[in-house]
């Protein structure tokens, strides 16, 4: 009788935001050995939250939707294990021409206590290796290695590789592994936001809890601390438009802040008692592809991420469900 044990696969995935962490844990669900590598203290991507002492702020990911019935079922479990919860702001409109009107309501989001949450949750069940930049690949025997700084990364040749990366930095990544794949990252543009963190001694009264805004520099304004689960003293997210961001891409963040909260003054907003800044370089595809995903079964090669799939939190989760399936069936 053969009593031969045979090892799980190892796969690797590169990126711990919603996207790699939905891949890893369906990867994890089907049977396989999964490790989890980001550059980050923490796992989260754009859906992180910047903590103080007795404060804290949502900079990424605003809110998030659901309309997939799969990820409204993750959503469920979210929402059972305390990590997710709806968030119902008063949201007005201003206008490029000086107009503002009320926005209807709609079914929003985010993450309890903080939009990390719903990644740390995910993260608490795999093997996440944090702060661990991947430098550069490297294929031998049909395996991939991770290399670090010139050094392999613990645990270091698997039998397949994903990506859960933005596209710019997938595409630095397979330059030399996987030019094909390279130039498919490389051909999308991934535009970058500013995001100003603010603290105040006292809530606001500016009739809103968030506004969308056209013309100027900001592109939307929120009282985090109004989301649910929040704690601590009031807190504002500001962030500015796309195409002022590209603008002001090397900008001073001092420079940055000042202008940001001049335009957020024109709104009836003092002046807080403490600021931070945030440069996201790669905030959102513009436009994002349609693929879903990518796989390469004969190189053992994924990419996932909402820059396939449509730029959402949601769609992020469902490009990494996706990268898995794809993987398990092949």
């Amino acid at each position: 009788m053969d009593h031969t044990i045979t090892e799980p696969r190892h796969i690797a995935v590169v990126g711990a935001g919603i996207a790699g962490l939905s891949c890893a844990t369906a990867l994890q669900h089907s049977g396989y050995r999964v490790s989890v590598f980001d550059k980050a203290r923490q796992s989260a991507g754009r859906m992180s939250t910047r903590r103080g002492d007795g404060w804290q702020c949502d900079h990424g990911a605003r809110f998030f939707t659901a309309e997939h019935p799969g990820f409204r079922a993750e959503l469920a479990r979210w929402e059972r294990a305390g990590v997710a919860a709806p968030w119902y702001p008063a949201v007005r409109r201003f206008g490029a021409d000086g107009s503002s009107a009320s926005v209807a309501p709609a079914e929003r989001y985010v993450g309890t206590p903080g939009m990390s949450a719903p990644a740390a949750w995910l993260a608490a069940a795999l093997a996440v290796h944090t702060e661990q930049a991947v430098s550069a690949l490297a294929r031998d025997a049909h395996r991939w290695r991770l290399l670090g700084q010139g050094a392999a990364l613990p645990a270091s040749r698997f039998d397949a590789l994903v990506l859960a990366l933005p596209a710019p930095q997938a595409a630095a990544l397979l330059r030399d592994a996987a030019p094909r794949h390279a130039a498919l990252a490389a051909s999308v543009t991934m535009q970058p936001c500013w995001a100003v963190l603010l603290q105040y001694p006292a809530p606001l009264a500016l009739g809103f809890d968030a506004a969308e805004l056209e013309g100027g520099p900001l592109c939307w304004v929120a009282r985090d601390s109004a989301k649910p689960g929040r704690g601590g003293s009031e807190s504002w997210v500001l962030h500015a438009s796309a195409a002022w961001s590209e603008a002001h891409i090397d900008a001073d963040p001092d420079a940055v802040a000042a202008q940001l909260l001049a335009a957020f003054a024109a709104l009836g907003a003092p002046l807080p008692s403490a600021w931070r800044a945030h440069r996201w370089r790669y905030a959102a595809a513009a436009p994002a592809r349609t693929d879903g995903c990518i796989w390469d079964e004969g190189n053992g090669i994924g990419l996932c991420g909402d820059w396939l799939n449509g730029g959402t939190v949601e769609a992020a989760w469902l490009s990494g469900r996706q990268l898995a399936h794809r993987i398990a069936s092949s």
